[in-house]
């Protein structure tokens, strides 16, 4: 916490009109800014100082600003999300930064998240992926009652465990392979564990794990970077799970 609530920071940040434009580091000065707003609330400030001066805003993806939808992730000095454990960047505040500090403010890099403008990226193939098979299928009917089919705590929680991922991408930007094992690993495992999620379990891990090489994400290299920078601390056992489950899928001749 600093000593006074205010603090004065440089920011370098990301500025770029589009994935097939070169983009560049831009220097602003902010002055006062207070030590109790959020990393978002002050880049809003640094919004309406540039629209005062004729200058452009500087674009950034926001929406729950609760830590939920992840939409805001960016690297803060080299780390994606901030330097923070646990946490989204719309979490972090400007307390946990030194008066005079330097921050440099980067998108997300990644082959398969084309930059939109500025710090907003695509991550339409998080979409993609999930569309190729992160569901279950099943007839429509009333509601069966929550306890028809016994599911233990201990399966129940990992599967939970595996659920809470929000698709903020923070596992991409940080692995040097820009692999999206980790995502695809939460979204097969929550429906792997589960009953439900058995009959097609593997078309599924065939499918999804298709799909993001098909778009672009690198492969695993065990190097955990992952894991570190996950807001919702998801566990790589979840990748281990992801390849058994792969493995398995290769016997099925009803795959293709």
């Amino acid at each position: 916490m600093q000593e006074n609530d205010t603090i004065n920071i440089t920011l370098k940040v990301w500025r770029q009109k589009g994935a097939d434009v070169k983009g560049r580091l831009e220097t602003i000065e902010v002055k006062n800014i207070s030590t109790h707003m959020s990393f978002l609330e002050m880049l809003d400030v640094v919004n309406e100082d540039l629209t005062l001066t004729g200058r452009e805003p500087v674009e950034f993806d926001n929406d729950c600003r609760e830590g939920i939808c992840g939409m805001c992730g960016a690297v803060i000095n080299g780390h994606a999300h901030g330097p923070e454990k646990a946490m989204t960047l719309c979490q972090l505040h400007m307390r946990k930064f030194k008066n005079g500090a330097t921050i440099v403010v980067e998108p997300w890099r990644s082959r398969a998240f084309p930059i939109i403008k500025d710090l907003i990226v695509d991550r339409s193939a998080f979409d993609k992926i999930i569309q190729s098979g992160g569901y279950v299928s099943m007839n429509a009917g009333g509601a069966p009652d929550a306890n028809a089919i016994p599911i233990s705590q201990e399966i129940a929680d990992k599967a939970m465990d595996a659920a809470a991922c929000i698709g903020c991408g923070a596992c991409v930007a940080a692995c040097p392979n820009s692999s999206a094992m980790l995502f695809v690993s939460a979204k097969v495992s929550q429906l792997a564990l589960l009953p439900q999620g058995k009959p097609e379990a593997a078309q599924r891990a065939w499918s999804m794990v298709n799909t993001m090489d098909q778009c672009g994400f690198g492969n695993c290299s065990n190097e955990k970077e992952c894991e570190a920078v996950c807001p919702k601390e998801i566990s790589i056992v979840n990748i281990a799970r992801l390849n058994r489950e792969f493995f398995k899928a290769s016997f099925f001749s009803a795959v293709e």
